[in-house]
């Protein structure tokens, strides 16, 4: 099944200029959603690890079907101000802006080996900011998956460059 197939691309959104990968039309269909937790998981067996992380909030639909299936504990990477424990905090640029990404303190320990697991990498901030919160939790990061590699734009190529290990089931130009 070629999973570029179910991913739908709307110009202009969220802003202009942006040639936006949309993964609800990949998730509305059962087939293409179960192939593409199926791939996940195949990928995931090249790697070590303890726990699986996702980022908000696409992350979120995959990693969590992963989790249930490998039986490995889900730890979610959330938006600022969405975690009501003590957390750590990482701040971090996006392609078009500025956020803010935390985790739980007591999520991550220090033998924890984590699979980070998200939708797309676009400039790859989003997944650096993930791999300092593992590090700063004494974690390690095992590898990142990703649905949708938008090659041109580095992130992927960054986080090899930085040592990660990185798969991704589908690669489009970003814009």
């Amino acid at each position: 099944m070629n999973l570029k197939n179910f991913i739908r691309s709307i110009p202009d959104y969220p802003k202009k200029g942006i040639l936006f990968r949309d993964i609800t039309t990949l998730i509305k269909n059962e087939n293409a959603f179960v192939e593409t937790i199926n791939q996940i998981i195949e990928h995931s067996k090249k790697f070590n690890f303890t726990k699986i992380a996702a980022i908000e909030s696409r992350g979120f639909v995959f990693a969590s079907a992963v989790s249930y299936l490998l039986k490995k504990p889900f730890i979610m990477l959330r938006k600022k101000n969405k975690l009501p424990a003590d957390v750590h905090s990482v701040d971090f640029d996006l392609e078009y802006g500025t956020a803010t990404i935390e985790v739980h303190k007591d999520s991550i320990n220090e033998n924890d080996s984590v699979l980070i697991i998200d939708d797309l990498i676009a400039t790859g901030g989003t997944a650096e900011a993930a791999a300092k919160l593992v590090a700063i939790s004494n974690g390690k990061v095992a590898a990142f998956i990703f649905v949708i590699n938008l090659f041109d734009l580095g992130g992927s190529d960054k986080l090899i460059k930085n040592k990660y290990k990185v798969e991704n089931l589908i690669e489009f130009p970003g814009h």
